[in-house]
This record gives structure tokens, sequence and C-alpha cells, in this order.
């Protein structure tokens, strides 16, 4: 089942739209604003945003974005729904990284539409090209799954991150400097201790399969051979 998220602060068209992706078998979760839409992407990455423009605090362009910034939402389809009908605004939502955009009023059976093929378009060789494996251990970008033995490990966001880092760069040692700038986003001296803490409960979770992240002495991390 895909899942969708809703930003619009009118919640009478929040409620109808919800509801009609709901029955045509879609997951669904609507919010009024920005800040609730960022703390629900960090649980869970949607496979597709609906976006108003008209907000209050960020609105529909700063969303889009600061989504399309991220390296963790950057591939997450976004149409905006807006109110804003000219050439320019559709234009500039499309040119910033809009998949599609639909012009209010709309109907529900041309929005349904619209949302199935948006879809499709972004399904192009997202399994196969998501998927990060090294012996049993499996990591799904898209679903943010991790697996040993095809066993689901349960992971803190962080951890997620971190093993996500360590796949990309599967034989290549990894300073805890650099470490911590690409998965905590901060260079700052003295919170390397951060990374060690968090290599140690990745290991143990990870059981007997720990032991492919190892230790390079003075330097940093690795996993693989």
């Amino acid at each position: 089942m895909k899942t969708i998220y809703y930003v619009e602060d009118d919640e009478s068209i929040r409620e109808l739209v919800l509801y009609a992706l709901k029955n045509n078998g879609f997951e669904v979760k609507g919010f009024e604003n920005a800040d609730e839409l960022y703390n629900e992407i960090k649980v869970k990455v949607p496979d597709l945003i609906l976006l108003d423009i008209m907000l209050p605090g960020d609105d529909g362009y700063k969303i889009l974005s600061n989504i399309r910034k991220n390296s963790i939402t950057k591939d997450a389809s976004i149409i905006m729904l807006t109110a804003k009908t000219s050439e320019y605004d559709k234009v500039k939502g499309l040119d910033m990284g809009a998949d599609d955009y639909i012009s209010k009023p709309f109907g529900v059976m041309e929005l349904i539409s619209r949302v199935n093929a948006v879809l499709r378009r972004s399904i192009k060789l997202e399994d196969t090209q998501s998927l990060l494996c090294i012996d049993n251990l499996c990591l799904d970008e898209k679903r943010r799954v991790v697996t040993v033995d095809e066993k689901e490990i349960n992971l803190t966001f962080k951890e997620f991150e971190l093993l996500h880092y360590l796949l990309k760069n599967k034989n290549i040692v990894l300073s805890r400097d650099k470490i911590m700038s690409e998965v905590w986003e901060t260079d700052f001296e003295g919170e390397s201790r951060t990374v060690d803490v968090h290599i140690r409960t990745l290991r143990l979770k990870l059981g007997d399969t720990g032991k492919i992240i190892q230790t390079i002495r003075n330097v940093g991390y690795k996993i693989g051979g």
C-alpha cells in the first residue's frame, strides 16, 4: 500500500482529499503545516507528498525545496495542489522539482488519476536500486528496513543512517570526523565519541553479523572485507 502525505491548512479540503485517497487504497496522513510534515517524515518517508502552496510558516515552495535538498527525502514524489493558476507559479514549482501541478478547484477522479500516474513513473528501478546488501545483511533505503538472514532488525533513526552510510561506502575506511559530518551533519571536535557509541549498539543489534563493521585503529571504521 502506497503512503501519501497531504499538507493543506484548510481542514475541509484536506479531509475531502484524504477521504478520496483512502477510498482508493492509499495509506494517508494529513498535516496543517510544514512542521507537522517534517516531524512525520522523520518517522517514515512517504511515497508521495501533496503540497498546497499557501501555508502558514514554510509555504509549499519552501517545503519542496527542503525535501529536495534532504538526502533522505529527495526522491519522494511531489504534486503541488494550489489555487495559484498562473503559468509562472506552475513553472516555478516544476522547476524546483515538483513531479506534477494541479490547480484548484479539481475533480477527485482527476486527482486520483494524476497521483497514480506520478507513482507509476516513480517505480522505475527503485526496488533494485534501493537495496544495499553484504553477506546476510540487507538495507532497504526506500522502506527503511534492515534485515539479517531475512529477519528485520529494529534500529533507531541514527543507527539506520550510520549503517546506510557505511554500506554506501563499503570497503572504504571512514574517519570518525567524516562520519560525524555526513551522518550527524556536524564537524564539532570531541563529538566522535557519539560515533563509537552508535557503532557499539549497532554491532549488538546485528549480532554475529556485526563483526563486518571493522574498527580501523586510530582512524575510524569500515564495513566489508
